[in-house]
């Protein structure tokens, strides 16, 4: 089974983490867009989810195309962790069941976004 969504782009690098007291916690930029990742899911997916729940024990391929306004001010793997935890978070299932990933960067300069596909690898 695979699931397919558009997401928004997720805050750069440089974003998507604050220095609190010492401490390196997520930005409140990056709570947000997990925040809006889960709700996009919770909307869009329902039977996923359902689904997804099933099969804690089993692996997952996470494929990401990353689409920005051009290739040069945003770097692939830069935003791959946040989508990712925000994917998995939403679902219900631990990041660490993603075994396969695979990372796409194009140009879209009208409709920035990160197309995602999730699959999930049935053991037998």
């Amino acid at each position: 089974m695979t699931l397919s969504i558009s997401l928004p782009i997720p805050p750069s690098i440089n974003h998507q983490y604050a220095t609190v007291r010492g401490r390196r916690i997520l930005s409140k930029t990056s709570r947000s867009y997990k925040a809006n990742v889960h709700s996009l899911f919770l909307f869009h997916c329902r039977n996923f989810t359902s689904m997804s729940r099933d099969y804690h024990a089993q692996s997952f391929t996470l494929t990401l195309h990353f689409y920005f306004r051009s290739l040069l001010k945003r770097d692939l793997d830069g935003g791959l962790k946040i989508v990712q935890d925000g994917i998995c978070e939403a679902l219900g299932i631990n990041d660490n069941l993603v075994t396969e990933i695979h990372l796409y960067k194009h140009v879209d300069r009208d409709s920035p976004r990160v197309d995602c596909e999730l699959s999930i690898e049935k053991q037998t």
